[in-house]
């Protein structure tokens, strides 16, 4: 029987391990729902702390629903590794590594790489290696498959399968997990493709196949994409908006009423997450190769990186009104993760607000009961406070830059002193009266 068949008969059977490099977000969800469905799957992390939380049965990604992970761990499917030499032990390998941007906003490709030199060196001859960090169109095939071959020796389409297949997390969605969100995967050839059709289906119901990694590799920058130009556009008519005191959700809330042809997409402190700051740059990136220039796509990013600025000019404003200044102000932010109801801060505005305020000499502390302390892309340490009547009312001005659910709105706005709201907490105050200025 040949490799492919083994392959195969190996997924019918779940007589498999699979290999998942990268336990965060992505990756131990995505363990999980193949360990539920009882295959053997081993994850690999240079973290030790995380692969030790893993093999003691301990849940660390808050999306993951407990009894799930439990019952994985219950199972023994799931276990986790330090030790990448034991991805000789697999038959599929899912690479889900950060993939962040270097301080010239260029791909910093290094993670990517490191798992590509561990899998060449350690993989056996018909392993099925597929690809779900957000990257560039092309990465698959003209970064992947080199190194996996300079280090292995084997051949791609002979001696291994790629594909890339991008994911869908949506952390803090109540209704699309792992397990139920569609999931596009583009092989490199026919028989990638029906081996990741049939891996793929054991965890995942619903598959979206395209005719190549290439082309998956667009669908990610596409929908991320599409989500930074149409907030980009609306958070600068919101500030056009206040301009002209025109309440910017009154008037998306109206937009909502025609039936077909606009999707409602709301204002904020600018867009946080993984994927919707960097996909941009990681498609501008691959586009100055082929000599074309995005420039729409270019203008919504500079709006969105200008936001954090406009928010701090906002919060001046409203302190001038006061007659303070911002330096000397105690400002009080609510939320630093980067949506509501969840832990996650990466690339959250509200931290890129604190810092340029605190820069201006304001008194800068913050409350979120998901993040009790976290760091900033420049490495300070931030630690949030107490959401005391104390805390609130001594506050110069309290700036809600996160819509918890949690947050008691009415009376927060009834305790302070100054309020900005930048998240539309404040929905029954349409318009600034004084003690509340919004977007």
């Amino acid at each position: 029987m040949d490799k492919f068949n083994i392959v195969m008969d190996k997924i019918a059977r779940r007589d498999l391990t699979v290999g998942i490099v990268g336990l965060g977000y992505v990756g131990l969800p995505l363990a999980v729902a193949f360990a539920r469905k009882g295959v053997k799957v081993l994850g690999f992390d240079k973290n030790a702390s995380k692969v030790d939380m893993v093999n003691k049965g301990r849940n660390y990604i808050s999306d993951i629903p407990e009894d799930d992970f439990k019952a994985a761990a219950a199972e023994k499917s799931l276990a986790a590794s330090t030790d990448f030499s034991r991805l000789a032990e697999t038959t599929a390998i899912i690479v889900c590594v950060p993939t962040p941007l270097d301080r010239f906003k260029k791909p910093d490709m290094r993670f990517i790489e490191t798992a590509c030199v561990d899998i060449g060196r350690y993989m056996k001859p018909g392993t099925f290696i597929s690809l779900e960090s957000t990257t560039y169109p092309t990465t698959t095939e003209d970064f992947l498959k080199p190194i996996i071959e300079r280090e292995s020796g084997l051949k791609e389409g002979i001696d291994f399968w790629l594909c890339f297949s991008p994911e869908r997390v949506d952390p803090g969605n109540k209704t699309y997990k792992t397990a139920n969100t569609p999931k596009v995967v583009g092989p490199l050839g026919e028989e990638a493709k029906a081996i990741a059709m049939a891996l793929y289906g054991i965890a995942i119901e619903h598959l979206y196949p395209v005719s190549s990694p290439r082309v998956a590799e667009m669908v990610k920058i596409l929908e991320n994409t599409y989500r930074l130009v149409n907030i980009s556009l609306i958070n600068e008519l919101a500030l056009l908006s206040g301009k002209m005191s025109i309440d910017i959700w009154e008037v998306v809330e109206a937009a909502k009423s025609k039936p077909y042809g606009f999707q409602a997409f709301y204002p904020g402190p600018g867009i946080g997450g993984h994927c919707i700051p960097l996909d941009p740059f990681y498609l501008e990136y691959i586009a100055k190769g082929f000599n074309f220039d995005l420039t729409m796509i270019d203008a919504a990013g500079r709006i969105n990186n200008l936001m954090p600025y406009r928010i701090m000019n906002k919060i001046a404003y409203a302190l001038n009104r006061r007659k303070k200044a911002m330096n000397g102000s105690k400002i009080l932010f609510l939320g630093v993760s980067y949506k509501p109801d969840i832990d996650d801060t990466r690339e959250s505005p509200a931290l890129l607000v604190m810092e340029q305020v605190a820069r201006k000499g304001a008194i800068v502390s913050y409350h979120d009961p998901y993040v009790p302390e976290t760091f900033d892309e420049h490495g300070r340490l931030w630690k949030g406070v107490d959401l005391s009547d104390e805390t609130i009312g001594s506050a110069d001005c309290v700036v809600f830059t996160t819509n918890h659910s949690c947050f008691d709105v009415p009376h927060i706005v009834e305790t302070a002193d100054l309020v900005v709201d930048t998240r539309n907490s404040v929905k029954s105050v349409r318009i600034e009266n004084g003690k509340v200025f919004k977007l």
